[in-house]
């Protein structure tokens, strides 16, 4: 009986461990490795995310990662950002491709960012993908997690209320993200 027994515990053990519900969750509890951490494994730098992110979930087969912020709101970098209150995409080394739940302003447009690459972190430089162009700022602009505040401010005024939308048209979808050499 013991016989039958172990091989069937282990072969329940490694569906459970190969399954691909298997994420890692980086809840406020101190379960788990900060988001900024994790962002750091994978090539990225920790500011890219604000400090008030509550929780995370990584499902390390398909790369999807899902961060909770306490609330919607905005972070100073060179540039104004917006931050869902839920920000997805799909993580891999030195890549988020596939971003859902953040904006950047351009021009006074708001434009979703669309994917954020480190090719080469040697370079000093980070690509985002904006879709109508693709933008590159200086690393050391993410070094930092930034403040989030729910309210944007220009030159000490802030201005309440939700973002606009792009007019429709304006975008054009840009597929795939190259990585650049």
């Amino acid at each position: 009986m013991t016989k039958i027994l172990l091989p069937v515990l282990l072969l329940s053990a490694a569906a459970l461990i190969l399954s691909p519900a298997y994420a890692i969750d980086g809840g406020g509890d101190g379960g788990g490795a900060s988001i900024h951490t994790l962002l750091r494994e994978y090539g990225l730098p920790p500011g890219l995310l604000p400090k008030a992110v509550e929780s995370y979930t990584l499902d390390r087969i398909t790369g999807l990662l899902e961060v909770r912020l306490d609330r919607p709101c905005y972070a100073k970098y060179d540039g104004l950002a917006f931050f869902d209150q839920v920000v997805r995409g799909n993580l891999s080394y030195g890549a988020i491709r596939s971003v859902s739940g953040l904006k950047q302003e351009e021009l006074f447009l708001w434009l979703p960012v669309r994917g954020i690459l480190v090719s080469n972190p040697s370079s000093g430089v980070i690509l985002f993908d904006i879709g109508v162009a693709r933008k590159q700022l200086s690393l050391s602009l993410f070094e930092v997690p930034p403040d989030c505040k729910p309210e944007r401010t220009y030159a000490g005024a802030a201005i309440s209320g939700g973002i606009p939308e792009v007019p429709k048209g304006l975008l054009r979808r840009t597929e795939g993200f190259q990585d650049h050499k």
